[in-house]
């Protein structure tokens, strides 16, 4: 396991993180000017479909104001500040890359939202979280990068309250071996694919109870032919979380899903009674 970790936080050391975002702003105005969190949204939501997706899973979830909620992978914020906003909830993220947890952080305090919203370094494997901890949890494009699905899921159930609600967003193998690299992988040995089918076992098998399973590939596959036809990426783009070279890994991811070798899954939970 310590291999696998070391290898996703090299994918995802983004050296310098802060001072990169600090100039990418600039464009909005001196530092202490307060930011919108719906300004970030083409820079802090790190998976497809951006913000539609975050939206279109929290409704899913039936999340509220009096609700403590997880961000597990929670990369740059976003999803978690999105959610804060929008429903007035109080909201954790937890990421295994220190620099992604440093970067959020300060774009939590530019939008004004840290007393809602906090942010923790530490591994999906092994969450610093007490049992029964939070409402919900969500898990947006970050089980490809883990190969031990039944203790992730096993920790994400033991962080829940009974009845508390698991909403999960991720890639997942349709059909064919993908071509690399992509966004959460150069390599195949950085990926740990599940097929749809399978991915809802190992989190049944976790404890947890189907609420919701829709296969998204077909809006997937609009969003990134929007994407192309639409020209240059706006000057806030993951390019500056990533590195240039961002482009053409989501590019890659786009070819997988045009050609039925990945596709998306979008699935609701519900805590229920840990199998013996």
């Amino acid at each position: 396991m310590t291999n696998e970790l070391d290898r996703v936080r090299d994918h995802y050391r983004a050296t310098g993180l802060t001072d990169r975002l600090k100039t990418a702003l600039a464009v909005f105005g001196p530092e202490e000017k307060r930011l919108m969190p719906e300004q970030l949204a083409t820079l802090d939501q790190f998976h497809t479909r951006g913000l539609a997706a975050t939206a279109e899973l929290a409704s899913l979830a039936a999340i509220t104001a009096d609700m403590s909620v997880l961000d597990v992978g929670s990369g740059l914020g976003g999803p978690a500040r999105f959610l804060a906003a929008t429903y007035g909830c109080e909201v954790t993220g937890v990421d295994l890359s220190e620099p992604f947890v440093e970067a959020a952080r300060y774009l939590t305090a530019r939008t004004g939202q840290d007393g809602k919203v906090s942010f923790e370094a530490g591994s999906a494997l092994e969450l610093p979280f007490e049992d029964g901890r939070f409402d919900a949890v969500l898990l947006q494009h970050v089980a490809m990068n883990i190969a031990d699905r039944p203790r992730l899921y096993r920790e994400i159930r033991r962080v829940l309250k009974p009845g508390g609600k698991f909403a999960t967003f991720d890639v997942v193998l349709n059909g064919g071996d993908p071509h690399y690299p992509v966004p959460w992988a150069k390599t195949p040995g950085e990926s740990f694919l599940l097929t749809a089918d399978a991915t809802c076992e190992a989190i049944e098998a976790a404890g947890f109870g189907t609420l919701v399973q829709k296969d998204d590939t077909a809006a997937a596959k609009v969003w990134f032919a929007e994407l192309r036809a639409s020209g240059p990426p706006p000057s806030l783009n993951l390019g500056v979380v990533m590195g240039a070279g961002f482009v053409d890994l989501a590019s890659n991811l786009g070819r997988n899903l045009m050609e039925g070798r990945l596709g998306i899954l979008t699935a609701v939970f519900e805590a229920v009674a840990v199998k013996a």
